[in-house]
């Protein structure tokens, strides 16, 4: 019972991490209880036990919000809800279940700290790949100045990485291992000698990033459509008239709850290009689009200065139940989305020309993959832009864990990303991951904002996920080198 209360206290710290608690400072102690825990249990099917109860409270306390999600949007009882919720929950929680297995075999030589540490980032990679991911441990350090200097070699993964080492170290500590296990704590100074985050600079460049409001719930009829068309592009116009010292060169609409359909609604497509050479920039769209076989994509447009379509990125990343609905949950549940059928995935990043620049951008969910958003600036993107609809978060701790997400991958790659939401939050990121500005939620408002163009690739950019590849051979390694000495 002492074992499985110190798992569940680790699931705790690790809800108290982030918003909407955001108490980051508890980062590097949130896995010690259930380090100690894993040693203290030999046997390996309780330790996975105790893994996975905690895992299990954990995804269920940061991801609350899933269940009013299905409840509001996919079509189902409350009750059903909380059963798909629930089951998403324990199966999320095998994760944690195999870390907890593994910790307790590698916590048991002096190689403890390395070992597990590259034990929970070998893990958390894997949460993309097997159905989804979230909030990784690094996320909890975007604010801290000295920790931040890995994302750009590493990734959010070395920042997950120093938390987990400092949690390992306090387990030995606690039980009463050897001091010279902890020397390898001895590492963490030298994080000082890496290359500091990048000063806050005003951007050289100007956009305007659209937040339009559109409720999540209307019954769209033509007529009504045709009214929020009109009536969205000219805000848009009317917002880039009130600055004519420096008009912006691009304007941003969001992914919106509604169907805007730019290639196959010929009155939304006229009236969207001739915005473009009204205003005279670029006009970057949140629309669907559809596969030759009539699914439905989620589509990022691009449109030039002159009216015509310069290129179309679709989404390629899906969101489960949002955008498809895995089998066999179809027999009691529908996706958020009201369009018909299950959307198609694309099938890669798409880099645009803009202004003799190359733009990048990613929509919605895609944030939580950062191998996938460096592709765009490995592909040459100076500027990323993140357009997304956190409206079904509701007044969730969502949209806060999102940005915080958000802000990661711009300082993995050292871009601006500009992010335009449907009802918040809206906002620009430097290339630190410093927040420069935000819309107020529920609000329909644009933000004039600065960015500039950066072509400098990071060594994330240049190799990806290379450091939990390695962390996944030193586990390897231990693992073996523990059955043979």
């Amino acid at each position: 019972m002492l074992n499985l209360a110190l798992a569940l206290v680790s699931a705790a710290l690790l809800i108290l991490t982030f918003p909407g608690f955001n108490l980051f400072w508890l980062a590097p102690v949130a896995l010690t209880p259930l380090l100690i825990a894993a040693a203290r249990e030999h046997r390996w099917l309780r330790r996975f036990g105790l893994g996975w109860a905690a895992g299990f409270v954990y995804w269920f306390g940061i991801c609350y919000w899933i269940e009013d999600v299905l409840a509001r949007y996919a079509g189902v009882s409350p009750l059903v809800a909380w059963l798909l919720f629930t089951l998403f929950a324990l199966t999320k929680a095998l994760h944690m279940a195999v870390f907890a297995l593994l910790a307790g075999i590698l916590i048991r030589r002096w190689w403890a700290v390395p070992a597990v540490s590259a034990c929970w980032v070998a893990v958390e990679v894997t949460h993309g790949p097997l159905g989804f991911a979230w909030l990784d441990l690094g996320n909890a350090g975007i604010g801290m100045s000295l920790p931040m200097r890995l994302a750009p070699l590493t990734g959010v993964y070395g920042l997950s990485f120093v938390f987990a080492m400092m949690a390992t170290a306090l387990a030995l500590a606690v039980l009463r291992r050897p001091r010279l296990e902890l020397h390898w704590l001895l590492i963490l100074p030298f994080l000082a000698f890496l290359p500091p985050l990048p000063p806050a600079q005003r951007g050289q460049e100007v956009a305007l990033l659209v937040q339009p409001n559109i409720s999540e719930t209307e019954e769209w009829t033509t007529d009504s459509v045709n009214r929020m068309e009109e009536d969205l592009a000219g805000f848009t116009l009317d917002s880039v008239r009130v600055q004519r010292f420096r008009p912006p060169s691009i304007a941003v609409w969001p992914e919106v709850p509604a169907p805007l359909y730019y290639e196959d609604d010929p009155r939304f497509r006229a009236l969207m290009d001739q915005l473009a050479r009204t205003a005279h920039l670029y006009l970057l769209l949140g629309v669907v689009s559809h596969t030759a076989d009539n699914r439905p994509l989620n589509s990022a447009q691009l449109i030039g200065p002159n009216g015509f379509p310069i290129s179309r990125y679709d989404k390629v990343n899906l969101v489960p139940f949002g955008e498809f609905v895995p089998w066999p949950f179809g027999l009691v549940a529908n996706k958020v989305s009201s369009e018909a059928g299950d959307f198609a995935p694309g099938r890669t990043a798409v880099v645009s020309p803009v202004a003799g620049h190359r733009i990048g951008t990613f929509i919605c969910y895609e944030s939580v993959f950062p191998n996938f958003v460096r592709q765009f600036v490995s592909g040459g993107a100076e500027v990323l832009f993140n357009i997304s609809n956190d409206g079904w978060f509701g007044k969730s701790a969502a949209r806060e864990q999102h940005l915080r997400i958000v802000r990661m991958r711009a300082a993995e790659n050292r871009r601006w990303i500009l992010r335009s939401t449907n009802d918040g939050i809206t906002a620009t990121i430097d290339p630190a991951g410093r927040l420069r500005g935000t819309l107020p939620l529920y609000a329909r408002a644009t933000s004039y904002t600065g960015f500039s163009y950066i072509s400098e690739k990071t060594v994330y950019t240049r190799f990806g996920d290379w450091f939990p590849l390695l962390c996944a051979t030193i586990v390897l390694m231990c693992v073996v080198a523990e059955r043979v000495l």
